[in-house]
């Protein structure tokens, strides 16, 4: 049996395209009960884990986002009370994970009419929110379709070509920019709305702006993402761009110069393919960050608490 249930009419029209939802089998598997989140979270390196207060406003600048002074495993433990928003990252490294993932993943894009040749580097975030979290605005690089496994979750999506909400120089990325974005009230009448139960989806294609908030009970969901070959070269230009901004040098969008497109693509493969055997470790990893960054690209190291609403 297929672990994601979803008309072919509506996916061959709207995949990669527009957010829209579907359904899955998942919603009673035991991979995700919270015992076995525990133990995830004790075998994943820190940096593949972060977490604060789940009480923030929609808009939410990332240093007054609260955090919490319990290891990750305790504020799993204590979800229902912790009042905190937790991501897992990269689950794909575990080969339980990764198994269920690339037959998810594979069963959708099937149905779209897409092969297994369209998409490549497969990978799984685990979000484990306390009742009433929210997830600020923010913008995803990668296609994406979000599982809702226990509890209820409610998605507020924009349209991803709307430069009023998110500009290009937003869009571009940077491991020393926080993922939320500016927020403004108005936003909201732009907003489509889409209410998740366990065993539900939504998929959200590249880049789209939206936010979370979590219903009367804890919740548990999964991102289920992967990059087609066009959102590869985006995310390298994006990130050279983000890269060349931070060192003064800002950088025309995507498409605006393709001689220049090209070298960016060619600088990022050269770079990566000195840079990328050294981060096999969690401490080389921070430190490659921080050296290229700043310190703001290891935010999530901050055990800084606000023991308020804990």
């Amino acid at each position: 049996m297929s672990l994601v249930e979803i008309d072919s009419a509506t996916a061959r029209s709207k995949f990669l395209k527009q957010a829209f939802t579907l359904k899955h089998t998942l919603a009673d598997h035991p991979l995700f009960t919270l015992p076995r989140l525990v133990h995830l979270a004790k075998s994943v390196p820190r940096d593949r884990i972060e977490y604060n207060s789940g009480k923030v406003p929609v808009g939410v600048k990332p240093e007054d986002v609260p955090k919490i002074d319990r290891s990750a495993d305790e504020v799993i433990r204590a979800i229902e009370t912790a009042n905190a928003w937790m991501v897992i990252k990269n689950v794909e490294e575990d080969p339980d994970y990764r198994a269920l993932l690339k037959t998810f993943v594979e069963d959708a894009n099937r149905a779209a009419g897409r092969g297994a040749g369209e998409y490549t580097d497969l990978q799984g975030f685990i979000f484990v929110s306390s009742a009433h979290a929210t997830t600020p605005f923010h913008i995803d690089a990668e296609e994406n379709i979000l599982i809702q496994i226990r509890g209820d979750k409610f998605v507020r999506t924009f349209d991803n070509d709307d430069r009023c909400l998110i500009s290009e120089e937003d869009m571009e990325i940077s491991p020393s920019k926080h993922r939320n974005q500016r927020y403004e009230p108005w936003f909201e009448e732009r907003a489509t709305m889409h209410r998740l139960k366990p065993g539900d989806a939504l998929h959200m294609p590249y880049m789209i702006p939206h936010w979370v908030s979590t219903g009367e009970t804890y919740s548990i969901s999964m991102a289920m993402t992967w990059k087609t070959p066009e959102v590869k070269r985006l995310n390298k230009i994006r990130l050279m761009n983000g890269t060349l901004r931070r060192f003064g040098l800002p950088q025309k969008p995507p498409g605006a110069s393709p001689a220049f497109d090209a070298t960016k693509v060619f600088a990022h493969d050269a770079m990566r393919a000195v840079i990328d055997p050294l981060r096999k470790s969690e401490s080389m990893r921070r430190i490659l960050r921080g050296l290229i960054y700043g310190r703001k690209a290891n935010y999530y190291y901050d055990s800084k608490a606000e023991k308020a609403g804990m």
